[in-house]
């Protein structure tokens, strides 16, 4: 179970200051972590379910569409923002929210940098329960993963690997591209110019 213990906010997502103005060695270890990250719980072999009681962008959102199932409190918000940021979401972004989304409203979302209120979210799929607060969460958390109690473990591990298989074979074979990919791109003069003026955007609003 993935929760978070701030009140408003369940994963701020990445840190932008490790991709503003980068340090090669730096940035190198912070995506190989979130890629290890990904791996380990998109992959995991047992039943994961997301209490989201906080907002959920970007990296957050991400790793809440790495479990199975996904529950959210109200009156917060939850989507892969990265284009507001002139960020592009990676492939692997993008196949954790097409196993959650049809592929219509997925390309919608992720070219807009859409970000959705929880009954937004659960109109299109992208969470699978609302609860009133986080004890409800956590309580209908329990009685989503209580379930598996009476299916055979194997059979559910399976099943659940072989339908993840393709995302998680692609990264497996492709993990030292992505992180080329990745620092080249957010290395551009225009990226980081996009970074430097969202960053610019937080001091004038922490400053209010």
């Amino acid at each position: 179970m993935s929760q978070q213990s701030s009140p408003t906010v369940f994963s701020a997502g990445l840190d932008i200051m490790e991709m503003y103005k980068p340090k090669p060695d730096r940035v190198k270890e912070f995506w190989t972590t979130l890629q290890d990250v990904w791996l380990a719980l998109y992959g995991s072999s047992f039943p994961t379910v997301a209490a989201i009681n906080g907002h959920s962008p970007a990296g957050g959102c991400l790793l809440s569409l790495c479990c199975e199932y996904r529950i959210m409190c109200p009156n917060y918000s939850i989507g892969l923002n990265e284009t507001k940021l002139g960020i592009v979401a990676p492939k692997w972004f993008m196949s954790s929210m097409l196993g959650a989304i049809p592929y219509r409203e997925a390309e919608l979302a992720l070219t807009s940098g859409r970000m959705f209120s929880t009954d937004e979210a659960l109109k299109i799929g992208l969470i699978d329960e609302v609860a009133s607060d986080k004890a409800d969460a956590i309580a209908k958390s329990e009685k989503f993963l209580s379930q598996f109690a009476k299916i055979h473990p194997i059979a559910r591990k399976l099943t659940k690997l072989n339908l993840r298989h393709s995302a998680l074979e692609w990264m497996q074979e492709n993990k030292e591209l992505d992180l080329n990919i990745f620092i080249s791109f957010v290395g551009q003069p225009i990226v980081q110019k996009s970074l430097e003026k969202y960053l610019e955007g937080l001091k004038a609003k922490q400053a209010k």
